[in-house]
């Protein structure tokens, strides 16, 4: 399972995210025996859960145990493998709420070009495009560690083929693993490092490592860039 670089934790298998809204759908469920009581505590529409259901199941294993009834749906319990699930996503939350604020890449740059609230900002490891205040031209760009999502040069995608705008080639020069995330440091160039936080099934499954070759990504809009202080 992955964790999505956005500002709320995801699990992700198959093309499917399983997302906060998730949780808090399978967990009403756990709470109320029945998806259509589920649906109704939520304020969601029994179909749009009955759909939403299926497809996590498709992704993850069967999370919910469904006995037939009449137009509300029946009753409903999970499954031994959505409490699995459920207790991953639950300490990927809480590692990533620890860890994932204070791991930031800071460079500092000019802004070149603007489009409304995006600019382009020239920095020492080139041009990023960043949220950007009005009204400033020399700035300091945060990148978050959780925003970052790491491919091997062979599987990444091609500049104009993805919604992450920036996007760095690099190589791997520290792996610091926890129970759940490891923070990836890639050396851009010789003096400028970018860290990224990714899950250690990630690390495993890219085989990171000291020396691998890496491409970086990020959007746009989880990267911050602030009015450079004056000296």
């Amino acid at each position: 399972m992955d964790v999505s670089p956005d500002f709320d934790v995801q699990l992700g298998r198959d093309g499917v995210a399983l997302t906060v809204r998730d949780r808090e759908l399978l967990a009403a469920i756990d709470e109320a025996g029945s998806l259509n009581a589920a649906a109704d505590s939520l304020g969601r529409s029994y179909a749009h859960a009955q759909r939403r259901v299926v497809e996590l199941g498709d992704a993850f294993g069967p999370l919910v145990d469904r006995s037939r009834g009449g137009g509300g749906g029946g009753g409903s319990e999970l499954t031994d493998r959505a409490r699995e699930v459920l207790a991953t996503f639950d300490r990927v939350r809480a590692e990533f709420a620890g860890v994932a604020e204070a791991d930031e890449t800071v460079l500092t740059g000019r802004v070149t070009e603007r489009d409304g609230e995006l600019a382009t900002v020239e920095t020492t490891a080139g041009r990023i495009r960043a949220v950007t205040p009005p009204d400033c031209t020399d700035v300091v760009v945060t990148i978050r560690a959780d925003a970052v999502t790491l491919n091997r040069p062979a599987e990444a995608p091609q500049p104009g083929g993805t919604s992450a705008r920036n996007r760095f080639e690099g190589e791997v020069v520290a792996v610091d693993r926890g129970e759940t995330l490891a923070r990836v440091t890639v050396a851009i160039d010789p003096d400028l490092h970018l860290a990224a936080l990714v899950t250690v099934e990630s690390v495993e499954r890219l085989e990171l490592a000291t020396g691998t070759p890496v491409v970086a990504t990020f959007k746009a809009t989880a990267t911050r860039a602030v009015a450079r202080a004056e000296s």
